[in-house]
């Protein structure tokens, strides 16, 4: 009798260590430079769907990769999702991220929207198109990139500055197609064709496309689509008065690019950070990603929200992203020697 209620009392210790082991582990931790409110519902998905935990800290993407480096093997973070293939490659150099073996993700992300070994996968996809006033300019007159260093557009063009990652990576998928001799050339065309001096994000230079400030602008579709379902009755009748053009789409295709995620080097919670991906690129993840965010989907044969339908189809530029990061460098040495700041 003395034996059988040891027996128990040891069994119920184990089960305890059990227990705490098991809520310890079910959880994941996130660093993420992607706003709150634009992943947050996905994440909410996941814990109900798996009762696995997910602990978010978002803020800028450096700023997250330094502490992620000074924090080390003592980082409590599993995961670190960014906003563009510049900064993931940023990632990938200071050894960040672990290779992540999954047949279920490389299934879901083509192989140019991931890196070639890997340690990060796309997860929603923004097209960087050109955006016009109907009202002073004929879509008949564009073409690709390159042609808007044409003297037509002196004065005309309004974009961000040269500091901003989506500008920086679009320079660098121009000198991979292009070359650096051709692309600073025609940078300094481009930035003689500015309307005024890059300011402002993206919506600010649609914005300035619709109150007459300039009359085509380059910016990131997503912020075009949040516009346009504002309840902000300026903001979406600024954007009623833009129009989307799809750039080289005899040639190489209109630029994209990747919001991505990986497996921190020092995650202590692996298999439920890889769940958390393989549960990201699901049809009904990538689905939400449409529909909510106004972003396209990594994952094919997903349906586009409503939003995105409207604009058209479009050929895409089928870059692999990791040459975005890779030709980055060049890409901000060519813009300033250009003078775009």
């Amino acid at each position: 009798m003395r034996k059988f209620h040891s027996l128990l009392a040891i069994f119920a210790a184990t089960s305890a260590t059990l227990v705490s082991f098991t809520s310890a582990a079910a959880e994941v931790n996130i660093y993420s430079a992607r706003k709150e409110a634009l992943i947050k519902p996905v994440l909410e998905k996941f814990t109900e769907e798996t009762g696995i935990e997910v602990n978010l800290l978002t803020g800028k993407a450096d700023a997250l990769l330094a502490r992620l480096n000074s924090e080390g093997k003592n980082t409590p973070a599993d995961l670190f999702l960014t906003v563009d293939a510049g900064a993931l490659h940023r990632a990938v150099q200071a050894d960040a991220f672990q290779a992540v073996s999954s047949d279920e993700i490389n299934s879901a992300v083509p192989s140019h929207f991931r890196s070639t070994d890997n340690l990060w996968f796309g997860l929603s996809l923004r097209a960087r198109p050109i955006f016009y006033s109907p009202e002073r300019v004929n879509p008949d007159e564009l073409e690709s990139y390159l042609s808007l260093a044409d003297d037509k557009w002196s004065d005309r063009i309004c974009i961000r500055s040269s500091n901003n990652l989506y500008n920086q990576s679009l320079v660098a998928a121009l000198i991979e197609h292009h070359g650096a001799e051709k692309t600073e050339e025609w940078a300094e065309d481009f930035v003689a064709n500015f309307a005024r001096k890059p300011v402002g994000g993206d919506r600010d230079q649609i914005k300035g496309v619709a109150f007459g400030v300039c009359d085509i602008a380059v910016a990131n579709t997503y912020y075009f689509g949040h516009m346009l379902n504002s309840d902000d009755a300026e903001e979406s009748a600024a954007a009623e008065k833009v129009k989307i053009f799809w750039p080289a789409q005899d040639k190489q295709g209109a630029h994209v690019n990747v919001s991505g995620i990986g497996i921190t080097k020092h995650a202590k919670n692996v298999d439920e950070a890889q769940k958390l991906i393989e549960f990201l690129v699901s049809e009904e993840s990538q689905k939400w990603y449409a529909q909510a965010n106004y972003e396209y989907p990594v994952r094919e044969g997903v349906e586009w929200s409503e939003t995105l339908q409207q604009w058209g189809d479009f050929k895409q530029d089928d870059i692999e992203m990791d040459i975005l990061g890779e030709n980055n460098g060049d890409a901000v040495r060519l813009m300033n020697r250009a003078g775009w700041r």
